[in-house]
């Protein structure tokens, strides 16, 4: 009975794997893309709020305070984009 089980648990742990990776490379992307792209980041603050500002106390808890706020999001806390 427990050697048929184990190409369904392959399977599963494959299935598993492959979900985290893409969600880890996912994670990146947004990440790199929002720290290099101030019109992508307006964009996201608009559609998305909760997502720029998780990433904005992920930089804060993770980095100094220089380091924190990519560039342009200074001018997006000012107006009042993301507070």
């Amino acid at each position: 009975m427990a050697r048929t089980m184990e190409p369904v648990a392959k399977k599963i742990f494959k299935g598993v794997l492959v979900a985290e990776l893409l969600g880890v490379f996912g994670a990146y992307f947004l990440f790199n893309k929002m720290n290099t792209s101030q019109d992508f980041r307006q964009t996201m603050s608009k559609k998305f709020p909760f997502i720029l500002e998780g990433k904005l106390k992920f930089g804060e808890m993770n980095s100094n305070e220089e380091a924190s706020f990519p560039k342009g999001s200074q001018e997006f806390l000012q107006i009042g984009v993301c507070e």
